[in-house]
């Protein structure tokens, strides 16, 4: 079941660092989040994770102004060249130092990375099929210090880069014989942007001290003469050159003077300072850190440290708007090729924006968890997944749009449990301020607030299976505390553990609550009996998690010496155990001063799930893999790897020697004096700021396990987000019950014959998905009924299964409806009595319904809207209406409405 589960889907971080960039069309934008990068589809509101993952975190991206290709570059300058449209790693490049930004040229022939104090310019990867796609052109040197930014001219001829060092060099891409090279100042910060003005060579500078200049160029883009040809000689003994060293071509270097001689400048192109702006008012110190410019409409965004950003028209400089959107840095700005929208990435928060700016309202607003995400659990339809984090929040994440659409923000420490009632429209969240938190899905609010008598931090939730029953479990007090959901009222407290309550568990189907606790043992309290202690397990060492089966029948329980044992309940009797200390696999922590195998002792699992049909379980820790058991046989069947992104910590098994110096390892040392992301160490004595931070690396977990009730998909919280994985169907030659006669060829006849069950059994004896949807698809809408009566029962499960997947991406909708409804009129009393098995199937079933229905619904009462509104209008044509008739005619269309929704 689990071998084709692959990647699916990133959701809650939207972007971590490096540069936003819109797709060719202006309707996606693409974020890098962590070491991969996400699509969100902004027309249809849908988003995208791609399946390819650098080494660490992204720096900066590259698009080709075609659309199909990207370059991404990580912290290291290890590149990729992905395809867009096959969302496919094609190439691997190596630049040996950190990059700061990469730009093609609008023709796509070139594209120039800056990394130290020096440009590269290389040939753009082409259609055709190159053995090294990245091949070095020209190497460009001017600046002193390190480069920031690039910005090329509308024909390709010439690009400039800005500099740390304050300058902005313009460089030609060609060798052209009036500009080599021009050398711009006027700035007393860090170049931040530098931006060519539509078909021309005049070019405005930003620094990081929000200062703009404004440089005019005495040449034409049309003027720039190319240099004339060497002579014959010399190009004959370059070539022989050229056979002597066959190791590399260096490609050309130019390099570049501050201070040429006026014999250099003669005949030159020349460059005038025309204007020079100040964004900040007198007395104000706000760091610009990021801008953006739009040629065809000269607008000009920047974003400023303090999370405000400005909106200017240049080249007058008026401002058209501002407006303040994070208490953050804005870290990136990127507009769309129409100009209307503008998007704004913060880091700090994990903020992700996009502002029409003139209709001066959001198109897409969006932020992770602040800090890691603790729990998460799936809505009964599979369609929602709600997530808790330590920042107090509760999100709830949309499983086919991968966005977030509500927050809850009433907690006011760590919430530490979130799970769904059995109806789907409530979630309930535990946390560390003493609270347990009812919230309604439909109105958005927090309706019930549920506490203990004396303030105690609740560290596990339950609800039962009816959605009556609240407990929660306390870390201090080690008593469970039972409520009421309809009244909001304490019910019972039950105290016999002896330790902080670790986890808490209803038995889907029976009134028994199991908890486990850090006394060695699990208790089974029976509602029914007055909350009795009806069994107690023990074990031998603390327990950590413990969880129920679907059919519940069987408990599985995680303890601290890595085991997973497996108790019949009923007779309090273990089945079996799995020792999983040695599969967690732990890696070794940079300032760690044991080796990772020492450390792995005294790990365990600390989330455990079973998978929808009860016959596998999910299991994670401390650690980056997630392990998948098969229940039965006691074996591990595979491991996942959740993340590869070197940029957190304890992702390697053995240190690295190289980072080891004479005074121990070099991440206890924090690098850079206060730069922009660098610490800023405090003097001796100042009490001010934060004297305790550190450039700390996030260390890789997962905090939490959970199995979609359609048993398509599991999700996990971890430290980069919350991880989809869905179980690809399409991948695997899945037959059932072959025969030697069934073949396509022998399909069609069947078909043609126009016996349809016969012709549906085949197709599903075959299992494959074109030919069974090209069967069924032939089947009249008038015999649907026919030929639901005369399936065999053990395929009316498997048609089921076809149609929920069905529903997700045909366009038949009423003709798969009438078949589903046929289906279960039909068979509906014979498959109640597998239910349990059946759920999943049925689950996944009324999700794709669902999906649907509400999209119809909306478009339908969209629809009727508009026709009551056409009605009223053309009723109302050259009548003077008085006041007391409007407002009985908006009471009859309201009460209208009502009767037809």
């Amino acid at each position: 079941l689990f071998l084709p589960s692959q990647f699916s889907g990133l959701l809650g971080t939207v972007y971590r660092r490096g540069n936003l960039s819109f797709t060719r069309d202006g309707s996606s934008l693409i974020s890098p989040v962590g070491n991969r990068i996400s699509v969100f589809d902004l027309k249809n509101n849908k988003c995208e994770t791609y399946p390819l993952a650098t080494r660490l975190n992204i720096v900066c991206v590259g698009l080709s102004p075609d659309g199909s290709l990207a370059i991404l570059i990580d912290e290291d300058g290890a590149a990729l060249l992905v395809s867009l449209i096959g969302k496919c790693v094609i190439h691997k490049f190596y630049f040996h130092k950190p990059v700061h930004s990469v730009s093609f040229s609008p023709d796509g022939k070139k594209f120039v990375i800056t990394k130290d104090n020096v440009a590269h310019m290389y040939h753009a990867p082409g259609k055709k099929r190159e053995f090294n796609a990245f091949v070095l052109d020209k190497t460009y040197y001017g600046p002193y210090d390190e480069t920031t930014c690039i910005d090329w001219t509308d024909d390709s001829k010439c690009f400039a880069v800005g500099s740390k060092d304050m300058s902005t060099w313009v460089f030609g891409a060609e060798r052209w014989a009036n500009l080599i090279y021009y050398s711009l100042g006027g700035h007393k910060d860090i170049i931040v942007a530098c931006f060519f003005e539509e078909n021309s060579l005049d070019l405005y500078t930003i620094s990081q001290d929000a200062a703009l200049c404004v440089w005019q160029c005495d040449t034409e883009l049309d003027g720039l003469k190319p240099m004339p040809p060497k002579d014959a000689a010399s190009e004959k003994y370059a070539e022989k050159n050229d056979e002597e060293f066959l190791e590399e071509r260096k490609g050309e270097e130019i390099h570049g003077k501050a201070n040429p001689n006026e014999q250099e400048t003669r005949e030159k192109v020349k460059y005038s300072r025309v204007a020079k702006y100040f964004f900040n008012k007198e007395g104000d110190f706000n760091n610009l850190t990021s801008a953006a410019y739009h040629k065809k409409t000269h607008l000009l965004v920047t974003g400023f440290a303090s999370g405000i950003f400005h909106l200017h028209e240049l080249p007058d400089f008026n401002l058209i708007h501002s407006l303040s959107i994070s208490d953050q840095r804005i870290a990136s700005v990127s507009i769309n090729c129409t100009g209307d929208w503008i998007a704004f990435g913060c880091s700090g928060l994990g903020q992700l924006l996009v502002w029409e700016w003139q209709s001066e309202s959001y198109v897409l607003k969006q932020q992770g968890h602040f800090n890691s995400m603790v729990s998460l659990a799936y809505s009964p339809d599979g369609q929602y997944i709600v997530t808790g984090g330590e920042d107090g929040k509760v999100k709830v994440w949309n499983t086919t749009s991968s966005f977030c659409f509500v927050t809850f923000t009433e907690h006011s420490s760590g919430v530490t449990a979130v799970t769904f009632t059995s109806s789907g429209y409530v979630i309930l969240s535990a946390s560390l301020d003493g609270t347990v938190r009812a919230f309604d899905l439909h109105r958005y609010r927090n309706f019930r607030t549920f506490t203990s008598p004396r303030p105690s931090q609740f560290s596990c939730l339950a609800v039962d299976s009816s959605g009556e029953i609240v407990s929660a479990g306390s870390q201090d007090s080690f008593e469970i505390f039972i409520w009421s959901m309809q009244s909001g009222r304490l019910l019972d407290v039950l105290s016999g553990h002896e330790g902080p309550i670790s986890c808490l568990s209803f038995n889907p189907v029976k009134c028994v609550l199991a908890s486990a606790s850090w006394d060695k043992t699990v208790k089974l309290w029976d509602m029914l009996d007055s909350w009795r202690t009806k069994e107690t397990l023990i074990l031998n060492s603390d327990v950590l998690v413990v969880a129920f089966r679907p059919d519940g029948k069987e408990l599985a329980v995680a303890a601290l010496n890595g085991q997973i044992t497996f108790w019949d309940h009923e007779n309090t009797v273990q089945t079996g155990s799995i020792e999983g200390r040695h599969d967690l696999q732990m890696g070794r922590k940079e300032l760690d001063k044991i080796t990772a195998k020492q450390a792995a002792k005294g790990k365990s699992f600390t989330t455990l799930c079973y998978s929808a049909d009860g016959q596998s379980i999910l299991a994670g820790g401390l650690s980056k893999f997630v392990c998948i058991y098969n229940v039965k046989e006691q074996i591990l069947m595979k491991k996942f790897e959740i993340s590869c992104n070197y940029s957190l910590d304890a992702m390697e098994e053995y240190l690295d020697r190289r980072k080891m110096t004479e005074f121990g390892s070099m991440a206890l040392i924090d690098e850079g004096g206060g730069g922009e992301d660098g610490v800023a160490i405090p003097l001796p004595g100042v009490k001010r700021g934060d004297m305790s931070y550190r450039h700390f690396k996030p260390e890789i977990r997962v905090t939490c396990l959970r199995f979609s009730p359609t048993g398509r998909s599991w999700a996990a919280t971890t430290t980069e987000g919350l991880l989809v994985y869905s179980l690809d169907s399409g991948l695997i030659f899945d037959p059932f019950e072959l025969d030697i006669d069934i073949t396509p060829s022998n399909i069609h006849k069947t078909l043609h014959q126009k016996e349809y069950t016969k012709a549906i059994v085949m197709a599903f004896k075959l299992n494959e998905k074109k030919l069974i949807q090209e069967v069924m698809e032939a089947v009249p809408s008038n015999e649907v009924h026919v030929v639901c009566s005369s399936l065999p029962e053990l395929y009316v499960e498997k048609v089921l299964e076809f149609l929920a997947s069905a529903f997700e991406i045909s366009s038949h909708l009423e003709f798969y409806l009438i078949w589903a409804h046929k289906l279960l009129m039909l068979h509906g009393q014979k498959l109640k009595t597998r239910s349990v098995k059946l759920l999943p199937v049925i689950q996944f079933l009324q999700k794709s319904i669902q999906r649907h229905f509400e999209d119809v619904s909306k478009l339908c009462e969209w629809n009727i809207y508009n026709i009551k509104y056409a009605l009223a209008i053309s009723q109302q044509r050259g009548v003077k209406r008085l006041a007391e008739e409007t407002s009985v005619d908006e009471d009859e269309l309201n009460s209208d409405s009502d009767y037809l929704m």
